[in-house]
């Protein structure tokens, strides 16, 4: 089996944990499987550097110093490598055979990045553990680049994609993916198995498991799976991530009713949006999304309960000082876009909203979460609108 394994900064954050790691990578080598090592910073390393870069340095510079707690982890792993008997090699930016490398735009060129990520793999079955540097990159000038926040677990579910491994191994100081935080709530237990899809909306909301850029790379083909540092194996235990996310643009095709509750200052009213929800779950209608701002609450249901959820809610108005009426907008459609081009990237929103607008179609809503966007424009213009839609994704 060919395995990626990542240690993340508090699992190499001394020299103990250093040969914890090196005990767990030398003991799946000996039984036979192919390893490469994707190292972070030595816990806190890198922000002690940043902290005390008080200059206004370049990015060049930046990325250079920074890059100094990776480049000391893999040394001090590799050492303890040789030290078991373990054929290792410590990569770098800079080395003839680094493989992670970026275009002009600070994009992986993913081309170049998979033909060296397979002289890896190359490497790794004549018995040689790459021991690589985390978080950094290197473009085609030969300057360090980095790949952002979460960037050492992007760099190893990466090259577990292109290196076609079987598994890629999170080694954190959490045991997997747990049912809550442990500091906070009693009683929370490991999770032992979670979809890409559920994972992915945790890390964008505080999760701090996988980062979300990494699982972009997460194919059906390469199991990825997350365990305690203290686990001290390689090979079992922790949490599964199964699946993969794809892209996708869907157009729901049964027609939506917009019903909206207006109200004094509703956001600042405990209890407003429970009660209503509340009053369309007992009458059996089924809420597809919602929407509120300061003096009001927006809810999409199937243009089949419109009739019904209407005079649910104005039951409510009445009963309530607080709302003063209820409307409703029928004949509404709603496309869903989904997927990896939308996660990270600051004009994501933009990108579905301005085919949109170019062709007047009129937008009755937009609703995002952390991985989608969800738009509602007029029945009559649900087929242009997908299209436009499309051709941008």
């Amino acid at each position: 089996m060919r395995i990626v394994a990542k240690f993340g900064g508090t699992s190499v954050a001394n020299g103990d944990r250093i040969n914890r790691a090196a005990d767990s990578i030398a003991a799946a080598v000996e039984a036979g499987h192919e390893v490469a090592v994707v190292v972070s910073a030595m816990g806190g390393t890198t922000d002690v550097l940043l902290e005390e870069m008080k200059f206004d340095a370049t990015e060049a510079d930046r990325a250079e110093i920074v890059s100094m707690g990776e480049r000391t982890s893999v040394r001090m792993l590799k050492g303890a490598l040789e030290a078991r008997g373990i054929d290792a090699e410590f990569l770098e930016p800079g080395r003839p055979n680094w493989p992670i490398i970026t275009d002009e735009y600070g994009e992986v060129d993913v081309d170049v990045t998979k033909s060296r990520a397979m002289d890896c793999a190359k490497a790794m079955s004549e018995g040689v553990v790459p021991v690589i540097t985390g978080f950094l990159a290197e473009d085609h000038n030969g300057t360090i680049t980095t790949l952002g926040r979460g960037g050492s677990d992007t760099t190893a579910v990466m090259l577990g994609n292109y290196m076609e491994a079987d598994e890629v191994v999170i080694v954190t100081d959490v045991e997997g993916v747990m049912t809550g935080d442990p500091n906070v709530v009693e009683g929370a237990r490991n999770v032992g198995e979670i979809t890409v899809d559920e994972l992915r909306n945790l890390s964008f909301r505080g999760a701090e498991v996988v980062a979300p850029s990494a699982l972009t790379y997460k194919t059906d083909d390469l199991d990825v799976r997350v365990v305690h540092h203290q686990h001290g194996d390689l090979l079992s235990g922790g949490t599964d991530i199964e699946g993969e996310f794809e892209n996708l643009i869907d157009l729901q095709e049964r027609k939506l009713a917009c019903l909206t509750v207006a109200g004094r200052s509703i956001r600042n009213q405990p209890g407003v949006l429970t009660r209503l929800s509340s009053a369309l779950s007992e009458a059996g209608v089924n809420v597809e999304t919602n929407a509120s701002g300061l003096d009001s609450v927006t809810f999409y249901v199937d243009g089949e309960d419109a009739e019904e959820a209407e005079s649910v809610l104005h039951e409510q108005v009445v009963e309530d000082e607080i709302l003063s009426s209820v409307t409703i907008e029928e004949d509404i459609a709603v496309i869903r876009i989904a997927g990896g081009e939308l996660e990270g990237q600051s004009g994501a929103v933009n990108r579905v909203l301005t085919p949109l607008a170019e062709h007047n179609i009129y937008l009755h809503d937009v609703v995002t979460s952390a991985t989608s966007v969800s738009v509602f424009v007029d029945w009559e213009d649900r087929e242009q609108a997908l299209d436009l839609l499309r051709d941008v994704f």
